[in-house]
């Protein structure tokens, strides 16, 4: 009984320290790594969206959307995949802004291999809480594009150099980076490789791929929050139907095209009313056109040139300068339409690909189509009683000066008036309608072979 006693006690004790081991290893209660540990078996969900082509305000949107649905969802961060020429600088400041107002972690990843951070991508990566690129990537030349010349276009200049330098000194300064290349990005139109970027204090890191960046960043502490990323699903959130379309708007070439469509389609209905859908499309081309016009820095003279060129093809249609007004009216479109986008930022000129053929299509519009539908508004009518005007009746009752008698056409009898005697069988021409009178005339000689020739 004693030794029976003895074994049970002495297995009790050691199955006791062994339990003790085991939960000293798992980091439970005892050891510090227990949050840690019971985190790390915790399933991480990592949202990502990516951002490519002209940093617009659909950009901004689409940005602001896809990091307040992952703050949302309790994500351990939010990835913005980046490659970009630039863009405008007001979406880059909202952009900037709601990164550097946000304590969820942010990282923005310049990829895919060839990718670019240029201008307006900039300023967006150095503001993210961790900045990455992929292998043979480039970010910089930040210096923003104006053209024009004059005095007062080197004032506005050095404002907008200014304020650049400023603004990215001070989102440099915000995330600890390398505030001295920051403002030559801007000032000189510096430019610099992944490698090189990371090197003197640009970017945090280089990842291969996504995966890769989730294994780099796990472990990182960002505004006092561990990340936990390492084997963490990953969420992609699509760009909506109305951010791409909208996006889609302010391509120049597309302005360009709305413009063109609601130019043909307005004239075309004015000209040859009735049509309808002319007229509808050139509403809706012109709607969607002043949406592009209140996103983007359009330039002013640019439409008034379009203007001007309009007026010029119009004119043509009552004034034959044989073809003078014509070519006028394209030099004006031309050069309308190519200060009308003067002032986009980089990467986002028109190109003369579309430029030209646009041109010498309006050209060819209004020398051929508008010019004969304008001048058919001022051609005699030719349906309706109004149509019959100059047309050949046979007189069926005589006619007297004051006195009316009855004529035959298009298969009706009128009653009918002449200052000049008409006998029954006589061909007379008709000269004007009085209510349900009609007033002839005698035919002449060429009237009259006309009717007989019937």
């Amino acid at each position: 009984m004693n030794k029976t006693f003895l074994l049970s006690l002495i297995l009790l004790l050691t199955g006791s320290v062994l339990v003790l081991q085991e939960q000293e290893g798992n980091g439970l209660p005892g050891g510090d790594t227990t949050a840690v540990s019971e985190r790390e078996r915790t399933p991480s969900t990592v949202s990502i969206i990516r951002v490519e082509g002209i940093i617009g305000p659909t950009s901004s949107q689409y940005i602001e959307r896809g990091l307040r649905k992952s703050i949302e969802r309790g994500d351990e961060a939010f990835i913005i995949e980046l490659d970009t020429p630039g863009g405008l600088l007001d979406s880059t400041q909202d952009i900037v802004q709601t990164l550097l107002g946000t304590e969820h972690p942010t990282i923005v990843y310049v990829s895919p291999r060839g990718a670019n951070a240029g201008s307006a991508g900039t300023f967006i990566t150095l503001a993210a809480h961790i900045a990455a690129m992929a292998p043979a990537t480039n970010i910089g030349a930040a210096s923003p594009v104006t053209m024009g010349g004059g005095e007062m276009d080197t004032v506005a200049q050095k404002k907008i150099f200014n304020f650049s330098e400023s603004f990215i000194e001070s989102i440099a300064e915000q995330r600890g980076r390398n505030v001295e290349w920051a403002k030559s990005a801007v000032t000189d139109g510096a430019s610099i490789t992944a490698t090189e970027a990371l090197e003197i204090n640009v970017i945090d890191l280089i990842a291969d791929d996504i995966q890769d960046l989730l294994e780099k960043i796990h472990g990182m502490e960002v505004e006092g929050k561990i990340l936990n990323t390492r084997d963490a699903d990953t969420d992609r959130i699509p760009q909506t139907f109305a951010e791409i379309f909208f996006g889609f708007l302010i391509r120049p070439e597309v302005m360009l095209i709305l413009t063109l469509i609601a130019i043909y389609g307005i004239i075309g209905e004015v000209t040859n009313p009735g049509g309808i859908i002319p007229g509808v499309s050139g509403v809706i081309a012109l709607i969607l056109l002043l949406y592009g016009v209140a996103a983007m820095p359009i330039n002013l003279a640019g439409f008034l040139l379009i203007g001007l060129a309009i007026i010029l093809f119009v004119a043509e249609a009552f004034t034959p300068a044989f073809g003078l007004l014509i070519t006028s009216g394209a030099v004006a479109f031309f050069l309308g339409a190519l200060m009308l986008f003067q002032d986009l930022p980089e990467g986002m000129e028109i190109s003369m690909y579309w430029l030209i053929p646009a041109t010498l299509l309006t050209a060819a519009f209004f020398a051929w189509i508008v010019t004969y539908g304008i001048k058919s508004l001022f051609n005699p009518p030719r349906t309706g009683l109004e149509a019959t005007v100059g047309k050949t009746a046979v007189v069926t009752d005589p006619i007297l000066p004051g006195q009316s008698g009855r004529v035959f056409f298009d298969g009706e009898y009128w009653t009918a008036e002449s200052d000049q005697p008409l006998n029954e069988g006589d061909i007379a021409e008709i000269l004007q309608f009085k209510g349900l009178r009609v007033v002839v005339l005698p035919a002449s000689a060429a009237a009259k072979k006309i009717h007989e020739d019937r």
